[in-house]
């Protein structure tokens, strides 16, 4: 039986001791993952943050989650990402996608496709210390090269949700991050284009995150709403999620249409029209024993690690719930298995 791994998701918004002190905390809960988002003004600069918790911890696998080819020029990225590895040596992981909301503050909309498929070529290319020449859509490289040994074997992962770019992650990736809530369904159709881009390339499928945002309260209704403001990220931005789920289309559009800031925490007024059918779908939000469920169902569907974004005040009270529900849902797996 594959043994699933499970993480933690933090974005930089604790002062610098707040988060070594996070970090920490994690790690000694047993986690294996610590995730930290990349997202413009809104938060502190993860490769600083995620240098001085591989200085804290030694043990859990450290990554950005994710950056993107928009706001880094791919040489930045690859030189950031060396110097963290030769930091967090083999802990190391650089998460990479074509960049969300966070963009719009600077006047900037996501990669394309091929841009994503470019940076990453540039990247492992420039860390595998060969001279790099190319001219794509939205940066160039002329006989470029790193005049400092990197490490050529850095896991890249890939965050994606439409067809597209989970085909090209499941082709290229060493792993595939996905934020799809957490309806089997809706996992499994990600998996299908995962599988169809690993088909394509002959390879194998790469590892499978999921992540999962939201918040654990016995008080589901409390749960509930401090988890509401992701929800909305999906008509916004996977509306092929909310198809699959059957979220009325005319609310969708009305999220959509009222969607406003940057990060998710900003579209509270978008996230207010959303059902909490939908919302208990697409994430954490709810009490032990629910969770415990929805996690027990995802061990089903061959993803490889699950980790967790808390939302609300207290996060760590988030972080140490879900730490229950994964050993209640895990003592239930395999006890099925000892009983097959």
């Amino acid at each position: 039986m594959t043994t699933i791994k499970r993480g933690v998701v933090l974005q930089g918004v604790d002062r610098v001791q707040d988060f070594i002190s996070l970090a920490m905390d994690v790690e000694a809960l047993g986690f294996d993952h610590l995730w930290l988002t990349e997202s413009s003004l809104h938060a502190r600069d993860p490769y600083q943050l995620l240098s001085l918790a591989a200085q804290a911890t030694s043990r859990l696998q450290l990554g950005t989650a994710v950056t993107n080819p928009v706001t880094r020029h791919p040489a930045l990225t690859a030189v950031a990402a060396a110097t963290f590895a030769e930091i967090a040596g083999d802990r190391a992981v650089l998460g990479i996608g074509a960049g969300d909301r966070p963009l719009a503050a600077l006047g900037l909309k996501p990669a394309r496709l091929a841009t994503l498929e470019a940076s990453i070529a540039a990247i492992r290319s420039l860390l595998a210390g060969e001279t790099v020449t190319v001219h794509a859509e939205t940066f160039s490289l002329v006989d470029a090269h790193l005049r400092f040994p990197a490490r050529a074997d850095l896991p890249i992962y890939i965050s994606a949700s439409g067809p597209k770019t989970l085909e090209l992650a499941g082709s290229i990736a060493d792993g595939v991050i996905l934020l799809c809530g957490l309806d089997p369904l809706v996992v499994q159709w990600a998996l299908d284009n995962i599988d169809r881009g690993a088909h394509r390339a002959g390879r194998e499928r790469p590892h499978v995150a999921v992540f999962v945002y939201g918040n654990i309260d016995e008080d589901e209704s409390k749960a509930i709403e401090r988890a509401r403001p992701i929800a909305a990220w999906f008509p916004q931005t996977a509306p092929t999620y909310c198809n699959l789920v059957g979220l009325d289309p005319d609310i969708a559009a009305a999220v959509r249409e009222s969607y406003t800031g940057g990060e998710f925490q900003e579209a509270s007024e978008a996230a207010a029209l959303l059902p909490d059918e939908f919302v208990q779908k697409m994430a954490v939000a709810g009490n032990q024993d629910r969770i415990t469920s929805q996690l027990g169902e995802l061990f089903q569907t061959g993803i490889d690690s699950i980790s967790v974004l808390p939302m609300g005040d207290d996060r760590m009270a988030t972080i140490a719930s879900f730490d229950e529900c994964w050993s209640r849902a895990l003592g239930t797996r395999l006890a099925g298995v000892a009983d097959s």
